[in-house]
Formats: C-alpha cells, sequence, structure tokens
C-alpha cells in the first residue's frame, strides 16, 4: 500500500505534491553538500527525483511499504532501498548527514519514538527536514461524517486518522533531543466535486483511515447523509467541496560544538528600550 507522498490522483499538484516541493526547496536551499541522506517513509521517492548531486551524493530511501518501494521513480542521485520501520530504524548512531522525511509520519504509531531513532543515527550537526499532515487535515470530511453517523446510528467512531497538533510538535522534537528548532505550518486547500470524490482520492493516495478501533463500514444513509452535510456546511458557490491540508514543516539540528549557541542570561549590552532610539542615532550617523 503507498503511504504519504503520492500525488493525487486527477488532482493536480494538490496538498501532498506542495508538501514535497516544500522539503525540496529547503534542501536545495542549503549552502552544504550532505554526503549521506535519509528519507524516512520515502514511498515511491518522490523527494529524490528532485535532488541533485550537489546537494545530496547518496540517498537512503526507508519505507515500510515494500511495494512502494519496489516501484521508486528514477533519480539523478544514487539510491539504496531498505524496507524498515520508521519507529526501527536499521542504521547505526552518528551515520546521516541529513533525514528527510515528507508526509509519512503521521503514519507512525509512535511520534516520539520515531523522531529519537532519527535523532539517534544523525552525525553532529545533522539536520532533520520533515513534512507531516497536521491536526486540521480533512476537517470537513470529519465533521461531516461524524455529524452523519450522530443523526443516522445515534454515535459515531472515527474515520479520519489522527493527527498531531502543532503545539505539540515542537516539544516532540526538542524532547527527541534536536535544536535550534523550526516550525511553521500551512493551509492547501483542493476543491472536489463532492465527498465520494475526495474519499476516491484519498484511497488511491493510499490514505485510508489506519485506525485500529474504526467501524469496517459506513451505511450507504449515513455515506449520503454525510455528502449532504458536507455540501450544505462547506461547500463552494460553484457547487464544489474543499478538502483541506494542513502541514507541518519543521527543522531540527543534532547538537555540535560548532553550533551557534545563545549567550549567557545578563550578558546584553543594549536594551530593548533602546531600540525606539535606534532611528534618530541612524540619522545622526548620517550627519
Amino acid at each position: 500500500q503507498g503511504r504519504g507522498g503520492v500525488p493525487i490522483p486527477g488532482g493536480g499538484s494538490g496538498g501532498v505534491e506542495n508538501g514535497q516541493c516544500e522539503v525540496h526547496g529547503w534542501t536545495g536551499g542549503a549552502s552544504r553538500t550532505f554526503p549521506l541522506a535519509l528519507d524516512v517513509g520515502s514511498g515511491r521517492g518522490y523527494i529524490a527525483q528532485h535532488l541533485t548531486k550537489e546537494t545530496v551524493e547518496k540517498l537512503i530511501q526507508v519505507d515500510i511499504a515494500e511495494n512502494a518501494l519496489k516501484n521508486a521513480v528514477e533519480s539523478e542521485i544514487p539510491t539504496v532501498s531498505v524496507v524498515a520501520d520508521e519507529e526501527f530504524l536499521p542504521f547505526k548512531e552518528d551515520t546521516f548527514d541529513l533525514v528527510v522525511s515528507s508526509l509519512s509520519l503521521h503514519w507512525v504509531n509512535d511520534l516520539p519514538r520515531a523522531f529519537k531513532e532519527i535523532h539517534q543515527v544523525l552525525k553532529p550537526d545533522g539536520v532533520f527536514i520533515g513534512a507531516m499532515f497536521g491536526g486540521d487535515t480533512l476537517y470537513e470530511l470529519r465533521c461531516s461524517l461524524q455529524l452523519a453517523e450522530l443523526e443516522r446510528e445515534g454515535g459515531f467512531s472515527p474515520h479520519v486518522s489522527p493527527f498531531t497538533a502543532v503545539s505539540d510538535l515542537g516539544h516532540l522534537l526538542s524532547r527527541a533531543g534536536f535544536n535550534t528548532l523550526t516550525v511553521d505550518t500551512d493551509e492547501i486547500q483542493v476543491n472536489y466535486p463532492g465527498l465520494f470524490e475526495v474519499m476516491e482520492d484519498l484511497q488511491g493516495m493510499g490514505e485510508s483511515n489506519c485506525s485500529w478501533n474504526r467501524k469496517p463500514l459506513l451505511h450507504r444513509e449515513t455515506m449520503l447523509a454525510a455528502a449532504a452535510i458536507y455540501q450544505e456546511m462547506y461547500g463552494n458557490s460553484d457547487g464544489s467541496v474543499p478538502a483541506t491540508f494542513q502541514i507541518y514543516y519543521m527543522i531540527g539540528w543534532k547538537f555540535h560544538e560548532s553550533q551557534a549557541r545563545p549567550a549567557q542570561r545578563g550578558s546584553a549590552t543594549v536594551s530593548f528600550g533602546d531600540l525606539a532610539k535606534i532611528n534618530g542615532l541612524i540619522s545622526r550617523g548620517k550627519k
């Protein structure tokens, strides 16, 4: 089963490809070359096809889905595919200069452990660059299904996989040992004819619900009610409905002595109160 990182079938760029391009932009914008990199949850290798030899000399692609690795797309850089679980990376400590992960970590059962594994395999001064789906992803679909189930069946169960809140992400990365953290969030909307087309695309992406406590099926009447609720609550003026993909982008570094550190408390020589006078000082200097 192909997991995150697969382009939306028939949907053009969509939220998924935007996430891939953002991760590529951050790695491509680096001023250094990474001799050995790791792609965690690589899928078919959509990050690899955007990397160049000037950025990454060799890439190890890891995914638990063997079929995705067997059908990996071609890339300019040398790659090696390894079937492994993100929570149990089969590599020695201090192995990689760069670790990337694009839109696969929401499948991980133990995210804190996965972050610790990534931190462990990084070399000192190595960097982790990742993107993952956030808590507001597919909120329209989630609400519509819950309301329809409550109305037709008197209760509801989760039909959309759980996602991490952005407020927890920085803490999880810090607890794993990363420093100099950067966390950003973005929302991308993709319009569809209706609820059934949203679910068809999710299935084509390999993004079916992974919750163990989910119901095995939804009744036809409930699905039709959910489609009507989706259209009524979130529908666009042209008859289409939006599906929101919230994406978290993160960068974290493994500590090294050469990295910049914050100055000691009380060592400042300028007060923030003096910032209000800076324009006057600049004008006086020009005279």
